[in-house]
């Protein structure tokens, strides 16, 4: 039998609770109530904005470190691909990433032995040379054959030039300039290291990195989220590998042309050709315009060739080399491209140019594979 006083307790904590829940829509409305008054509204609005305001700052306090950790994500799920092709071939992962990592580190060294020196010395002839083209311009082959009133316009823009860097402003500023490229080469060999450490932990943590964010999802979501997410990071490491690619192929094939043309500073226009061509689409044609208009102080012959032969490579890339190299990619529309690289460019400099591209592939992916078939529910 039931004990008269448990079922008099039970009934009365039953009550109890019943009057706490009927209160508790009354009490958030009198907090309802109290917001509604101006001066609530305005400290609540205060403290947002001030809050706003020291998460922004701190945002930006740490924007450095936030690129170098952004910069070296994107770099272990673009060399992932490589580690797991040498998994496949029953290579640990651990020595995958020591074979990948000394490749690149030979790479590095091969860059600082063989490259850099010739376009330091490259840079240093072309500052010397600058005031002796600029005094040969009126007694060269294009300039004859502009127009007299063209020729009056190009000889007063170069009184202008004359007059700029001669002012004293101007070699200040010049002075200044080396500085601040010195500063920023040691700030960039500190922030390579950095880079490098972030990097090969990432891509040694990479697969238990993925397994633990896939247990955040709801065990019916895993198996979509897993394949997503895999093939977020295959494009993302194809695009990254075949940049760099083909930004090496250009590289090579503008350093040949230069040297057979008999153009000058091959390796200096070699290097810029390897940074610019970085730009997704537009980037080897911004550099054949480039290139085309340095080589016209040399001679408008050679820069005719030039011209030409750049133009065939840009086509043998377009349609033969880049879907070669690009083959697991998404397709992104050309708007796009251009739209993510200036983005890119203005938030993370060249960082930001290259990563924009991977990027807006994997936000298309996520709008094709997740947003366009739930929209295609709603009926």
């Amino acid at each position: 039998m039931t004990d008269p006083v448990e079922s008099a307790s039970s009934s009365v904590s039953a009550d109890e609770v019943v009057a706490v829940e009927q209160e508790r829509p009354r009490r958030f409305a009198k907090v309802l109530t109290g917001l509604d008054h101006p001066l609530a509204t305005g400290f609540l609005v205060t403290i947002g904005v001030l809050g706003a305001l020291v998460l922004g700052s701190a945002i930006g306090s740490i924007s450095t470190i936030l690129v170098y950790i952004i910069l070296a994500m994107f770099l272990a799920v673009g060399l992932d691909p490589i580690v797991r092709m040498l998994e496949r071939h029953k290579v640990k992962r651990g020595a995958g990433i020591a074979i990948v990592f000394g490749g690149f580190a030979l790479v590095m060294v091969a860059f600082f032995v063989f490259v850099l020196p010739p376009v330091i010395a490259q840079i240093v002839q072309l500052v010397q040379a600058i005031p002796e083209l600029v005094e040969n311009i009126p007694q060269s082959e294009w300039f004859a054959r502009l127009a007299p009133d063209a020729q009056v316009a190009v000889l007063g823009a170069l009184e202008q030039i004359a007059e700029w860097i001669s002012a004293p402003s101007t070699l200040a500023a010049l002075g200044g300039g080396v500085l601040a490229v010195g500063v920023g080469f040691v700030a960039a060999i500190s922030a390579s290291f950095v880079v490098i450490a972030l990097t090969l932990y990432f891509l040694a943590s990479l697969t238990a990195a993925k397994r633990a964010f896939y247990d955040l999802a709801p065990a019916h979501s895993r198996v979509r989220l897993a394949d997503l997410t895999e093939r977020i990071t295959d494009s993302v490491g194809s695009a990254l590998i075949g940049s760099v690619i083909l930004s090496s192929i250009n590289a090579a094939v503008v350093f040949v042309l230069h040297v057979v043309i008999q153009l000058p500073f091959p390796a200096l226009m070699a290097v810029i050709a390897f940074v610019v061509t970085l730009i997704p689409l537009f980037g080897s044609v911004i550099f054949w315009i480039f290139a085309s208009i340095i080589a016209l102080f040399t001679s408008p012959t050679q820069a005719l060739i030039f011209f030409i032969a750049y133009l065939v490579y840009i086509q043998i890339e377009s349609y033969v080399v880049s879907p070669r190299v690009m083959n697991k990619a998404i397709e992104i529309p050309a708007a796009l491209v251009l739209i993510g690289a200036l983005a890119g460019g203005a938030l993370a400099g060249i960082v930001g140019v290259l990563v924009a591209l991977p990027v807006m592939a994997s936000i298309l992916l996520i709008i094709r594979e997740v947003v366009v078939p739930r929209q295609n529910l709603k009926v």
